[in-house]
């Protein structure tokens, strides 16, 4: 973990510097076209579902996964928290601009590759990407690398 200058809060998982501080919400229409097909892996978690999904969010399923393959196997982050979320303070009147960014989310849409494991059996992978699964926001599913 560290402190972000720019955000002034802690962070896991930040871009190193961000061209502008606050960015607009956009849509999250259509499926995944990049991201959407395993890359190293043997196993992955996909998306069902269109979301945000916070850096705290992908932190915990992270470490969920580490925690339960016990330093077996490899495993790849596939989604990056690069959009600020603004936020204004509770019980402010209307006007007086945007808020402040208060916390970094990624937008993941459906068929997006969220996590990917190697160098484990299935049955290991299948249990860890499940509890890393019960920590996202979304509906997803195991996949596995049909060879």
């Amino acid at each position: 973990m560290k402190i972000d200058k720019s955000f002034n809060i802690i962070a896991m998982l930040s871009p190193k510097r961000t061209r502008f501080r606050k960015q607009h919400r956009g849509r999250m229409k259509g499926k995944s076209c990049r991201g959407n097909r395993m890359w190293v892996g043997r196993y992955a978690l996909q998306a069902l579902e269109p979301a945000w999904i916070t850096a705290r969010q992908i932190e915990a399923g992270r470490r969920a996964i580490t925690r339960y393959a016990r330093r077996g196997g490899k495993i790849w982050v596939r989604i990056f928290p690069d959009k600020p979320v603004t936020l204004r303070p509770t019980e402010t009147r209307m006007g007086s601009g945007k808020g402040s960014p208060e916390y970094l989310v990624a937008v993941v849409k459906p068929g997006r590759i969220l996590y990917e494991m190697g160098g484990v059996s299935e049955t290991v992978a299948r249990a860890a990407i499940s509890i890393a699964a019960s920590k996202m926001p979304i509906r997803s599913q195991f996949i596995r690398l049909e060879i």
